[in-house]
């Protein structure tokens, strides 16, 4: 019997940058962007300390469609993916590294800016893929969109 291993990741924290948002040559989007967690603690001493851990935050797809849309910087978000390296020759012949986290699923916790509107494209409302929006995030229909409901009902 095979043993069980288990890499996955959970994060809440603050994008640092704004996401960027790029095709593969064979059209599959991926969307990356930064984020960063804080840590803090008291020392033996009572002194106060904090620590900053940076992330890279990789999505693919549809999740990668509506990160790029969502989110900016400074955006709370929680994220749930996997820890994934890759190695690679940089264009200076130097070896390079980088651990990412590939990310499935993706909640925004903070409202948006009074002001601000999302253009969210139709195809991504009918077939959410591991976003879960606050209730500040999701517009309210149109008058004209909204459905003749009777007004006696009482609830």
């Amino acid at each position: 019997m095979a043993a069980r291993s288990l890499n996955k990741v959970l994060l809440i924290g603050n994008l640092t940058r704004d996401p960027e948002m790029r095709y593969t040559p064979q059209g599959t989007a991926v969307c990356t962007f930064g984020m960063a967690t804080n840590r803090s603690w008291v020392t033996d001493n009572g002194e106060k300390r904090e620590e900053t851990e940076w992330h890279r935050i990789v999505a693919w797809n549809k999740l990668a469609e509506l990160c790029s849309q969502l989110l900016h910087k400074g955006r709370r978000i929680y994220v749930e993916g996997r820890l994934q390296t890759r190695q690679w020759t940089g264009q200076d012949g130097q070896q390079r590294t980088a651990t990412e986290i590939v990310i499935e699923d993706m909640i925004l916790l903070d409202s948006r800016p009074v002001g601000q509107t999302y253009q969210v494209d139709q195809a991504a409302q009918e077939e959410p893929v591991g976003v879960v929006a606050p209730e500040s995030v999701v517009e309210e229909p149109k008058a004209a969109e909204k459905s003749d409901v009777a007004e006696d009902i009482p609830f």
